[in-house]
């Protein structure tokens, strides 16, 4: 009994390694993305609708964008996929002051 113990420890722990903590790290990140949206924001929904952030709900949980000149989604924060702006502004490379003279 204990030798099948032995042998099924490591698996687990390999199988934390590889399945659990990236689930994680990455709903942690989804997370960060969703509380740092702000308003103008350019997003992509679930559903695959882009649109302009137009308003965040601090009380409740749901955003407001604009997919078109008179078009307005109410949507809930989670429905959220991806934040195109926050996206750009991180492959953009940081800009280094010339030091001196």
């Amino acid at each position: 009994m204990m030798q099948m113990v032995l042998m099924f420890a490591p698996l687990l722990i390999l199988a934390y390694f590889i399945m659990i903590r990236p689930a994680r790290k990455q709903e942690q990140l989804r997370q960060q993305m969703i509380t740092n949206m702000k308003k103008n924001d350019k997003v992509l929904t679930s559903s695959g609708i882009y649109g302009n952030v137009i308003s965040v709900s601090d009380k409740e949980d749901e955003v407001v964008i604009r997919v078109d000149d008179n078009a307005r989604l109410r949507v809930i924060k989670s429905s959220i996929a991806r934040n195109i702006t926050q996206e750009e502004a991180l492959k953009q490379p940081k800009e280094i002051k010339p030091s001196g003279a």
